[in-house]
């Protein structure tokens, strides 16, 4: 058996037998599930895992070998890590770094706890609004808040995707990795 051990990118991404992303797994699950022919290493990763018998490349995706049938949950949970990399770390109000979260419209006035009243907010801003809404103080969101949507969402939720799983989880292309690849 392999050492395994987590590595650089530790985990990686699982693809059903139609090359649908299912679920994000550790690389040492991920590698268990290629050692026992359950699955078949798509993208390899950093690094080579050795055993006394055999070197194998550590695996970044991985597809299995047999279709599994599973059923998507329809909305992504909320959380706060969640708000965060949904508006990018940046307040909704001034567009500045955001350390709070903030209810569109106040809870103490009634307002749900749900993706299109919840956004990201610099302490600043939080403060200022308090139970006000943005209109009472003339203030306009950058962007309307909603819940997140795709592939990724569904899959990923709030963690950062390895760059080596954009094709199979229809990422945007960055545009810096698109300057140095030309």
């Amino acid at each position: 058996m392999p050492d395994i051990r987590p590595t650089g990118g530790s985990s990686a991404l699982v693809l059903n037998a139609t090359y649908e992303p299912l679920c994000v797994v550790s690389v040492r699950r991920a590698t268990i599930l290629v050692l026992t022919d359950k699955a078949e290493c798509v993208s390899d990763g950093d690094g080579i895992l050795h055993s006394a018998r055999q070197n194998l490349p550590v695996p970044s995706v991985v597809r299995l070998t047999r279709y599994v049938k599973v059923p998507y949950r329809t909305h992504v949970g909320l959380s706060r890590r969640a708000i965060f990399a949904r508006d990018g770390g940046r307040c909704a109000y001034c567009r500045g770094s955001a350390e709070t979260i903030d209810h569109v419209f106040p809870r103490s006035r009634g307002g749900l706890h749900a993706w299109d009243n919840v956004v990201a907010a610099c302490a600043k801003c939080n403060h200022s609004k308090g139970d006000k809404t943005p209109a009472e103080l003339g203030w306009r969101l950058h962007a309307l808040p909603a819940a997140p949507r795709g592939v990724a969402w569904r899959v990923l939720g709030h963690r950062t995707p390895d760059p080596r799983w954009r094709d199979w989880l229809d990422l945007p292309t960055h545009p810096a990795l698109e300057a140095e690849a030309a």
